[in-house]
């Protein structure tokens, strides 16, 4: 086997199953799912023990209602940009 890689280029060797990404983009994509998770997380809680209270402030805060949607929105954009970028040949 190690005979019949010798001759043959770097595409040619790559080409039989690698991954489709490389590992920059790969780490970028996960990068972007850090921080939809941490949109996420920032949208979690406000409930009440009791069935009875309702707190107004606590559910309908800044940070549930404007930031953590806008850091999910962020991270689909920075998906889709980890995904369709195409890194420079130097």
């Amino acid at each position: 086997m190690a005979e019949m890689k010798k001759g043959l280029t770097k595409t040619e060797d790559t080409q039989g199953g690698g991954f489709a990404l490389p590992k920059e983009n790969v780490i970028w994509i996960l990068a972007g799912l850090g921080i939809m998770v941490l949109g996420y997380i920032l949208m979690v809680g406000g409930g009440s023990s009791d069935p009875e209270v309702f707190h107004e402030d606590k559910i309908f805060s800044f940070r549930r209602i404007v930031l953590a949607p806008a850091l999910i929105f962020i991270g689909f954009i920075f998906e889709i940009w980890a995904i369709m970028r195409i890194r420079k040949s130097a």
